[in-house]
């Protein structure tokens, strides 16, 4: 079972930079012993998120439990790889072969298949690979999304046992299918809809508001959310800023 330690503290102390992670590893660690375990550093990962410049300035090592953890370039959490850089590009580049793996299986047995039968065991197997934690790639690079798109083309015409050259649009079509961009901009905003209305999870509900204008405006009764300005490239990949920016984009 993953622990996630979350430590945030500005770049420009770098002289104490591990005192906060020091309390974070000691806090999880005591935690471990009064629960009957043990905490092994030598399967514990660290990441340090920021950019270029702010990684730069860093230690590239940590103590922990007197063994010293190496940050490293990327970590996987839930399925999920995490860059430091938070680009979402090595995630993408574990999920397309393991999608382009999957896709060859039913394109052997796809004339034994109905239809809703093939949709049924694609969307199990291969389409669910590629839309897990999707609502993280929102925002991400066009060379990314083409990537993506380039497997889910590939599932498409398995599907409809149609040959390479035949148009993927038109068979989404027929399929009903998104592509992958509108599919990543769905999840979101379903996902933002679910806190909107019921309040939950209670970790994302508190990160997005009502838009409430000082005076009266005609904008005022259009249901919308009030959008956070982030200065930083990384911050504007925060739920906090994505979420209302997808939700105030759908019309009423």
């Amino acid at each position: 079972m993953p622990t996630i330690c979350n430590c945030t503290w500005p770049f420009d102390r770098v002289d104490d930079t591990f005192k906060p992670v020091s309390m974070c590893v000691e806090d999880v660690a005591r935690r471990f012993l009064e629960n009957g375990f043990l905490l092994n550093p030598v399967k514990t990962e660290a990441v340090l998120f920021g950019t270029n410049v702010q990684r730069y300035k860093i230690m590239t090592a940590s103590d922990d439990a007197g063994t010293e953890v190496l940050f490293r370039d990327s970590v996987k959490l839930l399925g999920v790889t995490l860059d430091s850089a938070l680009t979402t590009d090595r995630h993408v580049t574990e999920v397309i072969p393991s999608c382009s793996y999957h896709t060859r299986a039913p394109l052997h047995i796809r004339q034994l298949l109905t239809l809703y039968v093939a949709k049924m065991i694609v969307h199990s197997i291969v389409s669910s690979r590629l839309d897990y934690a999707n609502a993280l790639l929102h925002g991400t690079s066009v060379n990314n999304l083409n990537k993506l798109q380039v497997a889910h083309n590939s599932l498409t015409t398995v599907v409809c046992q149609a040959p390479r050259s035949a148009s993927a649009t038109e068979l989404r079509q027929q399929l009903h299918w998104l592509p992958v961009r509108l599919r990543i901009t769905y999840k979101l905003a379903v996902i933002t809809y679910k806190t909107r209305s019921a309040g939950t999870p209670a970790y994302l509900s508190h990160l997005i508001n009502d838009y409430r204008p000082a005076c009266t405006l005609r904008s005022s009764d259009k249901l919308l959310l009030s959008v956070h300005r982030m200065p930083l490239a990384l911050s504007a990949k925060a739920f906090s800023v994505r979420a209302p920016s997808v939700w105030n984009s759908l019309s009423l």
